[in-house]
C-alpha cells in the first residue's frame, strides 16, 4: 500500500478499525498498539514512521481475532433504535431532592461494593424490557477471560445471594 501510493494516515485508519471490528477485546492491547503506531508515524514522518505501521500491521496480523465487540455493538444500537429513549429503572437513579425520594428514585439500589462478591446483579435496562445479552465473548486470547467472568457473574444472579443477586 505505501509503495502503491496509498496515504500513511489512511493506513492507520484502517489499522485502529482493524484493531476495533477484528481483534476487540480477544486482544485488548491491538488498539492501544495501532494508535501509537498512528502517533508515531505522525511524529516521525515517512519513511521512519513507516516502520510503526508495519510493526502494528504484524501485531494485528498475529493477534487472536474475535468481532464481538462489534456484534454486540449493532446488537445494542439496533434494540435502542427499536425501542426508542426509554427511561433507566428508577432504583439506579439518584435522588437529590425530596420529590424525587418520594417518587422512589435511588428505592432498592446496591452498591455492588458492598456486596460480598462487588456484583449486586441489579437490572439496569428500562423498565419493562428484558434484560439482554448483547456481548457473547469468544474463547479466544483475552476473551475467554472475559467470557469466564460473565459466566460466574451470571451464575451470582441465578443463584442469587439475599443482595439483588437474582434480581430480574
Amino acid at each position: 500500500m505505501l509503495v502503491g501510493g496509498e496515504d500513511p494516515r489512511f493506513i492507520a485508519r484502517r489499522l485502529v478499525r482493524f484493531a476495533t471490528e477484528d481483534i476487540g477485546l480477544a486482544e485488548p492491547a491491538a488498539l492501544p498498539q495501532t494508535i501509537a503506531a498512528w502517533q508515531a508515524y505522525e511524529r516521525l514522518g515517512s519513511p521512519e514512521g513507516e516502520l510503526a505501521l508495519a510493526q502494528a500491521v504484524l501485531y494485528l496480523a498475529t493477534a487472536p481475532k474475535s468481532n464481538a465487540a462489534y456484534k454486540a455493538l449493532g446488537s445494542a444500537m439496533r434494540v435502542a433504535r427499536e425501542s426508542g429513549s426509554a427511561m433507566p429503572p428508577k432504583h439506579i437513579l439518584n435522588a437529590p431532592t425530596r420529590m424525587m425520594k418520594e417518587l422512589g428514585y435511588s428505592d432498592g439500589y446496591i452498591y455492588d461494593h458492598e456486596t460480598e462478591e462487588a456484583f449486586s446483579g441489579q437490572d439496569y435496562f428500562p423498565d419493562g424490557m428484558e434484560r439482554q445479552i448483547f456481548y457473547h465473548p469468544v474463547e479466544r486470547g483475552f476473551e475467554r477471560d472475559v467470557k469466564k467472568r460473565l459466566d460466574y457473574w451470571d451464575k451470582l444472579r441465578r443463584d442469587g445471594d439475599g443482595r439483588g443477586g437474582n434480581n430480574p
